[in-house]
């Protein structure tokens, strides 16, 4: 597995690379100080599996460059590592397409179980994001209270959502950072079709962007198996943040 962190603090690349030796025995880190070094090693072939990306670089901005990661190479996880973590900043994050956002203060088991549920095809929000909205979703979708499902009761599907097998094909993709044209690749399926398909399932979720989704996904503990299988929904077992 290769990782690509991306910080322009030489120190901090180091010890990153030491911590996600714990990730994987067959890791291969790989290093750049900017954007558009960045760039050119996604572009050189290198087969990376995950980008840890710090938001305040030198010359090009973090975002800028965020953005451009996700428009040019979108089957590339991109995690932000950062000292900024307020709101705006998060959400601004992942509706550019990020799939996970780590605050630089928090703990190695946190980072390390976040990376993990990115690695899965999951999305990590720190706990701060998570708890910033309230959830209104159908009665039928709410995570039941601690006694109030019977024992035994199987986890809530996309069925219970509303979502058709189709659209919860879709809500995997788009909670990936995945845009239209290539979510219609993916799936076989007309460009229009598949923002037809994104609508429904913004309105069942009663979100109305991609980070607003992912907190939705997150706090019901919504899990995907693959493209094709329907989500299910259970408590999140992964980090709280």
């Amino acid at each position: 597995m290769k990782v690509l962190i991306v910080d322009d603090h030489p120190l901090f690349r180091e010890g990153v690379g030491l911590l996600l030796r714990r990730l994987a025995d067959d890791l291969e880190i790989l290093e750049a100080s900017h954007c558009d070094e960045a760039l050119a090693l996604c572009e050189s072939g290198a087969s990376i599996d995950l980008l840890l990306l710090d938001l305040n670089l030198g010359g090009r901005s973090g975002m800028d460059g965020l953005a451009e990661l996700r428009a040019r190479f979108p089957e590339i996880p991109v995690v932000v590592l950062s000292t900024s973590d307020d709101q705006p900043t998060v959400r601004r994050a992942i509706d550019l397409g990020a799939m996970g956002f780590i605050p630089k203060t928090s703990s190695s088991e946190i980072m390390l179980g976040a990376l993990r549920l990115v690695l899965a095809k999951g999305v990590y929000l720190p706990r701060n994001i998570l708890a910033e909205q309230p959830l209104h979703l159908p009665l039928a979708a709410r995570p039941a209270a601690q006694g109030d499902r019977p024992a035994g009761a199987g986890a809530l599907t996309a069925r219970d959502l509303g979502l058709t097998h189709r659209q919860a094909d879709v809500l995997h993709l788009v909670l990936q950072g995945k845009p239209i044209k290539l979510i219609a690749r993916d799936l076989g399926l007309a460009e229009g079709t598949v923002k037809s398909h994104v609508s429904a399932v913004l309105r069942a979720l009663n979100v109305t962007t991609r980070t607003q989704a992912i907190v939705a996904a997150g706090r019901l503990g919504l899990m995907f198996d693959s493209p094709g299988s329907a989500p299910r929904f259970r408590q999140p077992a992964g980090p709280s943040g």
